[in-house]
């Protein structure tokens, strides 16, 4: 597959997984589910499930190291910036993982890798992230995004990357 596939099906997921609403225990399920996903690849990821002002389900699995809690923290911080998924942002910047120096955001708060998905709600908008890190990033978007579709009874093959 071509990144400009990919771009082109990553568009259609974020137009196409959008939430009539969005709570708590949405939150909750999603995690678990995406949680189980990576357990049965027998991976290791942090796992965060937020709205702009607050978590809504924080779990590191056994062997995560803080440092994808802070991949975590910036992937959700580029989900809000943008209102994209981090994975998207990535392969549309040629496969880099950094800021744009004219974009004025420092890399210690920012980055675009795989794993960082908008919680769009009809009539609200983009209300949150959903984010993982631990595994590659195409790795980490498919999970999250298998994980959404779920939540919201979307086929997932029907919009799955190749």
């Amino acid at each position: 597959m071509s990144d400009e596939t990919d771009i082109a099906k990553m568009i259609e997921q974020e137009t196409l997984l959008v939430f009539d609403s969005f709570d708590e225990e949405t939150a909750l399920a999603i995690g678990l589910d995406i949680k189980q996903r990576v357990e049965a690849v027998g991976g290791a990821v942090a796992i965060d499930v937020r709205f702009w002002d607050r978590s809504l389900f924080t779990f590191s699995m056994p062997g995560v190291p803080d440092e994808n809690a802070q991949w975590v923290r910036r992937k959700a911080n580029s989900v809000k910036r943008f209102q994209r998924s981090t994975y998207r942002m990535m392969l549309e910047r040629g496969g880099e993982d950094v800021m744009k120096p004219f974009w004025g955001l420092d890399f210690a708060d920012y980055v675009f890798a795989g794993g960082g998905f908008p919680i769009k709600v009809k009539g609200a908008g983009c209300v949150g992230a959903i984010t993982i890190s631990g595994l590659p990033a195409r790795q980490d978007h498919a999970i999250v995004v298998a994980a959404i579709c779920v939540a919201i009874g979307v086929d997932y093959d029907g919009i799955a990357l190749d």
